[in-house]
Order: structure tokens, then C-alpha cells, then sequence
């Protein structure tokens, strides 16, 4: 039940980052965007444990 939970928030974290990434004009905010899309799916993973 709470891993489901989290994982979906998860799920739409990595959804605002791409949007962030995409939408940015600013090289640096790109930069950013992608390091938390790497950093939300090591927390997806870990989520993924959590029954």
C-alpha cells in the first residue's frame, strides 16, 4: 500500500523533471533536471522494497 504510494509519487517526480528539462532554456537547468531524474529513480528503486 505505501510502496505503491511512494512509488507513484516517484512516478510523478520524474514526470515534473522531464517537463523541467524540457521546458528549461537554460543549459544548466537541463543539467539539473537530469541529475534528478538519476537521483529520483535511485529512490525509485529503493521504494520499490518497501511493501
Amino acid at each position: 500500500a505505501i510502496g505503491k504510494r511512494l512509488d507513484f509519487l516517484m512516478q510523478e517526480l520524474n514526470r515534473e523533471a522531464n517537463t523541467l528539462a524540457s521546458k528549461s532554456v537554460s543549459s544548466e537547468i537541463t543539467a539539473i533536471a537530469v541529475d534528478m531524474k538519476l537521483l529520483i529513480e535511485q529512490m525509485r528503486e529503493q521504494v520499490q522494497n518497501i511493501e
